[in-house]
């Protein structure tokens, strides 16, 4: 199964999506797979690839839907699939019909030679109403390995990365039963900068430092800078300006309300702006904070498993983990936007970026390239040398006067 030419990297999770497509029996038991990311990540550019390159049976669910609307929902996909007129349809199935149905029409309208597919999006979304899901595609699941239960792939993808862990963990009616496990996570510096079109290292390097390499925001936003001068209007059009989409403040909140873990967003944004502005440790966070190490350790450990924020082993000092803003939208938004956010909302954003751009080049871009220095390393020096290698940070003493590591 060839990559599309308008899916930018991913060559690796093709891969991984078309051996879990293929392998074995095509018209044997059912196969179970997850893929899981952060929002604009890809997910679905890539499972709607998968889609049409097989006719399979791909179903998007709706947040805060409620459950009768989304058994309809699930029930029109399959008519319109089967080319049946959605109209015609009544009362919606119960979930365990729906399932079995839709594993049944993929499987009479797929190709010769090809598997069955169904990709079932947000999955989160849909058991937020109905958290009997899990059960029941673990009862159909095991039907099939005993040949009383349709076959084919079944893809469960979505956003809430909490949600999607939880499923395989433990007890939970899943575990065991998913041969794929997919994580989706951001282009790294040289294929984002193909996406976006850029040529132009610097400007690659600028822009990757405000967004990353979440494939999302290109789609969202006006045409990358032209040259390094270009940058400073590109910025404020589009992460500065409140009226539209991708301005940072509405867009962070937008991507910590996918976690349902995440109630009062309050000490999640107070840690997040903590940590952005230096407090790399627990103690100097609850410090920042006015809390102690005990009461940020739950939300702490929330913003690093969604990726929001990431703990590394300092180098030089044995012991002692640096906590840092991974999400280069949050950190900018932290840093940038939710300082002026006054100022921003009177249309200032001129103004603003002025008067931030100091801290954009100390905290956000200097930071930002021994990053990806640090990732380059990672990913090319194990060729070089011969055998696995790894880069970590370090936090010498003082500017002037660094000691070497012990390397005994």
């Amino acid at each position: 199964m060839d990559k599309p030419g308008n899916i930018i990297g991913r060559a690796r999770q093709w891969q991984t999506l078309t051996q879990f497509l293929f392998e074995g029996d095509v018209s044997g038991p059912l196969r179970l797979g997850l893929v899981s990311g952060r929002k604009r990540t890809g997910k679905t550019q890539l499972l709607v690839a998968a889609c049409e390159a097989l006719g399979g049976l791909y179903i998007p669910c709706v947040q805060d839907e409620g459950d009768r609307a989304a058994r309809s929902r699930f029930g029109a996909a399959i008519a319109e699939h089967a080319g049946l007129r959605s109209s015609l349809l009544g009362v919606p199935e119960s979930w365990e019909v729906l399932l079995r149905t839709a594993l049944d029409t993929a499987a009479r309208t797929a190709p010769l030679g090809t598997p069955a597919l169904v990709v079932i999006d947000e999955f989160p979304y849909a058991m937020a109403d109905a958290p009997q899901l899990p059960s029941l595609i673990q009862h159909l699941y095991d039907d099939s390995q005993n040949k009383r239960g349709p076959g084919g792939r079944l893809i469960l993808c979505g956003s809430a990365l909490s949600v999607m862990q939880n499923l395989l963990s433990g007890t939970k009616p899943l575990r065991g039963r998913a041969i794929m496990d997919m994580r989706l996570n951001a282009l790294d510096y040289r294929e984002a900068a193909q996406l976006w079109g850029i040529g132009d290292p610097e400007i690659a390097l600028r822009v990757h430092a405000c967004v990353g390499g979440i494939p999302g925001y290109h789609a969202l936003m006006t045409n990358p800078p032209a040259n390094v001068q270009d940058f400073d209007r590109w910025l404020v059009e589009n992460l500065l300006e409140p009226d539209r989409s991708v301005f940072t403040r509405i867009e962070v909140d937008y991507l910590l309300r996918e976690d349902p873990r995440i109630t009062n967003r309050t000490i999640y944004y107070d840690i997040l702006t903590a940590v952005a502005n230096g407090a790399n440790t627990p103690s100097k966070i609850g410090s920042a904070l006015g809390r102690d190490d005990n009461s940020i350790r739950y939300p702490l450990s929330v913003l690093e498993s969604a990726s929001y924020a990431t703990r590394s082993q300092d180098l030089l000092r044995g012991r002692r983990p640096t906590i840092t803003v991974s999400d280069p939208v949050i950190r900018f938004d932290r840093l940038i936007t939710a300082p002026h956010l006054g100022q921003l909302e009177l249309g200032r954003a001129e103004q603003v970026w002025r008067a931030a751009a100091p801290t954009f080049r100390s905290s956000i871009l200097g930071p930002h390239f021994e990053e990806l220095a640090r990732d380059r390393t990672h990913r090319f020096a194990p060729d070089e040398l011969g055998h696995p290698a790894r880069a970590r940070s370090a936090t010498p003493p003082s500017r002037t006067t660094r000691a070497a590591p012990n390397t005994k």
